[in-house]
C-alpha cells in the first residue's frame, strides 16, 4: 500500500521512507528561535536530540504533532548540500511562516 502524507514525504508500509522535496510552497518557513542558538531537532515530539537547525534555515512542515503536555511540534523538512532531507521534529513555536512572494 502506498501512502502520501503532506509536504512530499511517501511511505510505503512502515518499513520503507522515502523524502520528496514539496512541489510546489505557497508558503516559506523558517528556524526563529529568539535565542539565536541552533533549535533542537528530534525524533520524535519530545524525543531524543538527533540533530540541530540553525536560525533562518528555510524549512518544510511536513507533520503536525503535539506531546503529552499539550506542545505543538512540526516535522521539518529541507535541503542541504543540494540534497533533500527529513531532519525531524521540532517546537513548532520556533518555525515562522509567511506567504511566498
Amino acid at each position: 500500500m502506498l501512502k502520501i502524507i503532506a509536504g512530499g514525504l511517501i511511505g510505503l508500509s512502515t518499513a520503507l521512507l522515502i523524502a520528496l522535496p514539496p512541489t510546489t510552497a505557497a508558503s516559506v518557513c523558517k528556524v526563529t528561535d529568539p535565542t539565536g542558538t541552533p533549535l533542537k531537532v528530534r525524533e520524535k515530539p519530545n524525543g531524543r536530540v538527533v540533530n540541530a537547525v540553525k536560525n533562518g534555515r528555510e524549512v518544510n512542515i511536513l507533520e503536525s504533532d503535539s506531546d503529552e503536555q499539550g506542545r505543538s511540534w512540526a516535522k521539518v523538512g529541507g535541503y542541504y548540500n543540494g540534497e533533500y532531507k527529513v531532519w525531524g521534529w521540532v517546537l513548532r513555536e520556533f518555525i515562522s511562516c509567511y506567504e511566498r512572494h
